[in-house]
């Protein structure tokens, strides 16, 4: 077109329009021209993955195969493995086999509840059963809910009104500043009258969730299948103590090593206890309970 526009003297825009084509597509096509075509199609990426780095990720994801793709990220950065993407990992794994593909319903979790701001503001406290050799114990923790640092547990054959008001009171002796809204479902343990009057007495506030909805105290019940999933049932132990050990060791694994995705992949203690010079949170160190 260029071609006879300069031998006849007729304007471009008039050979334009004879040939009923916009003038945007045909500036798109003189600046594509002598251009491989890239249009609707892939794109070269300007970086690929080299064949150590997929290794990396596949001996890393070998290493923590409990671990999902977007922790195995953050835990490869933190760790000066390589530095990828989330997606990249997503399709290493995939490309490998390694990944379970599965069709999830959206969450519905947070609707309608107004989530902490600061930390030790809310603590959730359920009781769940462990299976040990054959025998259910009872085990009771107190999660605070902004950080989801565990700030106390116990596992014990019996778990009374009495028990429980114990466990929240070593949760506060380690935090005897803090003043939590607890958070609890409608057990027995937790709708007793002592129960109600030692939280008074505390000056601390209880609220209950909605009955036959265990989606209302998710923070803690995650916690539980979390304990259960990577700890006892992979490990099983065969006596009390044992449990004992092994949730000790779990929990100073959860609070001070374990990414958690709810609060931006980094571990609760550096929000419920952080380092000097971290201004995330505020909180002291807690110990594992003996």
């Amino acid at each position: 077109m260029r071609h006879w526009s300069q031998r006849t003297e007729i304007p471009l825009r008039r050979f334009i329009i004879w040939l009923g084509i916009a003038a945007s597509r045909f500036h798109d096509w003189r600046t594509r021209y002598g251009l491989a075509n890239e249009h609707n199609a892939l794109v070269p990426r300007d970086w690929w993955l080299e064949p150590w780095e997929k290794q990396a990720v596949l001996e890393f994801h070998a290493a923590h195969p409990l671990e999902g793709y977007r922790r195995l990220a953050f835990m490869m950065l933190d760790t000066d493995v390589v530095a990828v993407s989330p997606s990249s990992v997503y399709r290493v794994l995939c490309n490998a086999g390694l990944m379970k593909l599965h069709n999830s319903k959206p969450s519905l979790k947070g609707k309608g509840f107004q989530q902490p701001l600061r930390v030790h503001e809310h603590w959730h406290v359920d009781i769940s059963y462990i299976n040990v050799a054959g025998t259910f114990f009872y085990l009771c923790s107190l999660l605070d809910g902004c950080s989801r640092f565990l700030v106390h547990w116990e596992i014990r054959e019996s778990m009374t009104e009495a028990e429980v008001e114990t466990i929240v009171q070593r949760g506060r002796e380690r935090f005897p500043g803090e003043r939590p809204r607890i958070i609890s479902d409608n057990g027995p343990q937790f709708i007793a009258k002592d129960f109600k009057e030692i939280i008074r007495i505390c000056g601390m506030t209880h609220v209950r969730t909605s009955p036959y909805y265990p989606q209302s105290n998710g923070k803690i019940e995650r916690w539980h299948k979390t304990l259960k999933g990577e700890c006892i049932r992979v490990k099983t132990p065969l006596s009390l103590e044992e449990a004992r050990r092994l949730v000790t060791e779990f929990v100073a694994h959860y609070n001070e090593v374990r990414l958690h995705s709810a609060i931006g992949y980094v571990t609760p203690g550096q929000i419920g206890r952080p380092r000097s010079g971290d201004l995330r949170g505020a909180g002291s160190q807690v110990q594992p309970p003996v």
